[in-house]
C-alpha cells in the first residue's frame, strides 16, 4: 500500500500576527513555523498507524514550499515518514497547491491520499476535493475514523447534526480532523533516522493561480466592558437594545 499525506507550513498558534506592504503581505519576521495541526496529528499519524499494522505499506510526504519548509518536512519524516517531496514553488493559490500535488499522486500511483481538514492559517478546507477532481478519485472529508480492509475502506465522518459511515473503494482521498488519530512526538530514533531518509526536491508543473490575495485584515479591536448596577434593569435593557441590538 502507497499513502501521500500533505503536509503544510503553518505559523504557530501563539505567533503574534502582522502584515507589511500595505497589509497585502504576512509579515513572516520571528514567526515559528509549525507543521500544520490536521495534517500532522490526524492525516500523517493515521499513515503511520496503518504501517504499523501492514510494514510493507509506504508512507510518501509531499508538500509545496521553498527551502525553508525543510525543517517542517524533516519532522514529518521523524515522525514516521518514509520519503518525502518538496516541491519548490511558493503559492497561496488552492488550485496551484492541488495541482502540483496531484502532478506527484498521479506519478506515485498513491492508493490513499490524507490532508488535514484545513490549514489553520487560511482555513480554506479546499485541497482535498480538488486533488480529488484532478485524480478522479472519490473523495470523503471531515473523517475522524479510517479503516482498510484490502481494497476498501470504511470512513466515519461528521455530517450536520450527527455522523455518517461510508465505504469505499480504493484510491481514494481523505481529508482529516479531530479524532481520526491521536497527537505523537518524534523520538530520538526518528529524529536521528529523518536526516538521511529521501527529501527529493521537484521543480513546479506549469499552473495557474486562480486567486490572489488583495488585502489583509485584523479583527476590529473589542469595546470595553460596561458594568451595570444590578439595581439599574432600565439601563440594561436600553444597552442590550440600542448598543448590543440583541434585543
Amino acid at each position: 500500500m502507497k499513502i501521500l499525506v500533505c503536509i503544510s507550513k503553518t505559523p504557530d498558534t501563539t505567533a503574534k500576527i502582522a502584515f507589511t506592504e500595505g497589509n497585502t503581505k504576512f509579515d513572516e519576521n520571528g514567526v515559528q513555523w509549525i507543521i500544520n495541526p490536521y495534517d500532522e496529528w490526524y492525516a500523517l499519524v493515521r499513515a503511520i498507524e496503518l504501517k504499523e499494522k501492514d510494514p510493507s505499506a509506504i508512507i510518501h510526504l509531499v508538500t509545496v514550499g521553498s527551502a525553508d519548509a525543510e525543517p517542517i518536512i524533516r519532522k514529518a519524516l521523524a515522525l514516521g515518514g518514509d520519503e518525502a517531496i518538496r516541491i519548490d514553488s511558493n503559492s497561496n493559490d488552492s488550485f496551484y497547491i492541488a495541482k502540483q500535488i496531484a502532478a506527484i499522486a498521479k506519478e506515485g500511483g498513491y492508493e490513499i491520499i490524507f490532508t488535514g481538514k484545513e490549514t489553520i492559517d487560511y482555513n480554506s478546507s479546499s485541497i482535498g476535493s480538488m486533488l480529488s477532481a484532478l485524480l478522479d478519485m472519490p473523495f470523503v472529508s471531515l473523517a475522524n475514523k479510517f479503516d482498510c480492509d484490502g481494497t476498501t475502506a470504511t470512513v466515519r465522518r461528521e455530517i450536520e447534526g450527527g455522523e455518517e459511515t461510508c465505504e469505499v473503494n480504493l484510491p481514494v482521498v481523505i481529508s482529516c480532523q479531530k479524532g481520526m488519530a491521536e497527537q505523537r512526538i518524534p523520538n530520538m530514533r526518528g529524529i536521528m533516522a529523518a536526516r538521511t531518509k529521501p527529501l527529493k526536491v521537484v521543480s513546479p508543473v506549469e499552473a495557474t493561480a486562480t486567486t490572489s490575495i488583495k488585502k489583509f485584515d485584523t479583527p476590529a479591536a473589542k469595546s470595553g466592558v460596561k458594568l451595570v448596577d444590578p439595581a439599574n434593569m432600565d439601563e440594561l435593557v436600553r444597552l442590550l437594545k440600542e448598543e448590543a441590538k440583541v434585543i
